[in-house]
């Protein structure tokens, strides 16, 4: 029996002013990763791909471990893409050998009268043939079950990149403007000495 569900989050954060453009921290893939996702839960396997080890998430009678790769990119007006590229169950091999994921997300900035915000949307999807043991549940019951369970990883990864995507902007933006006061030439920079 297939089984198909699907949520979608719309994200909107207001940047507070830095004084370096938040476009610029945008064009950085991994920071953007590890600010989105638990950096213990994060393998970096190209510049632009990770892979991400989720939760185990309780669906039913069974406990899954998805393990998502995820290609992520930025063009240079700072807008940011993501897209599932590979995914893997842990726990429950049946499962594994019948599911599919198609997860994505952007994140664009958008300035107006001086003030920028990030607007963005992510879409999930995923088709999973049910194990036998399921097969006597009634399909609405599944349905209600699994979109609510793509709706509360949505809705988690929402609050965390709320939470910690300006947070890693700020401390990202002082270490810039820090870098970029010592690299100036020394007699523009008098209270530090030349090396």
């Amino acid at each position: 029996m297939r089984s198909r569900f699907s949520s979608s989050v719309p994200v909107e954060i207001p940047v507070p002013d830095q004084p370096v453009p938040i476009q610029h921290y945008l064009r950085q893939p991994q920071r953007l990763v590890k600010a989105l996702v638990d950096p213990k839960r994060v393998d970096v396997l190209s510049p632009d791909c990770f892979r991400l080890k989720m939760r185990p998430l309780h669906f039913l009678t069974l406990t899954l471990q998805p393990t998502v790769d995820m290609r992520v990119w930025a063009d240079a007006k700072g807008t940011v893409r993501l897209r599932s590229v590979g995914c893997e169950i842990r726990g429950v091999e049946y499962i594994n050998q019948r599911f599919s994921l198609d997860l994505v997300g952007r994140l664009e900035p958008y300035t107006h009268n001086g003030k920028t915000t990030l607007y963005g949307k992510a879409d999930l999807k995923v088709g999973v043939d049910m194990p036998p043991a399921l097969w006597l549940t009634p399909k609405p019951i599944i349905d209600a079950t699994g979109n609510t369970v793509l709706a509360s990883v949505l809705h988690t990864v929402k609050q965390r990149l709320t939470r910690h995507l300006i947070a890693d902007y700020r401390a990202w933006a002082g270490e810039t403007q820090q870098d970029t006061s010592l690299s100036l030439p020394p007699n523009m920079s008098p209270n530090i000495q030349s090396s």
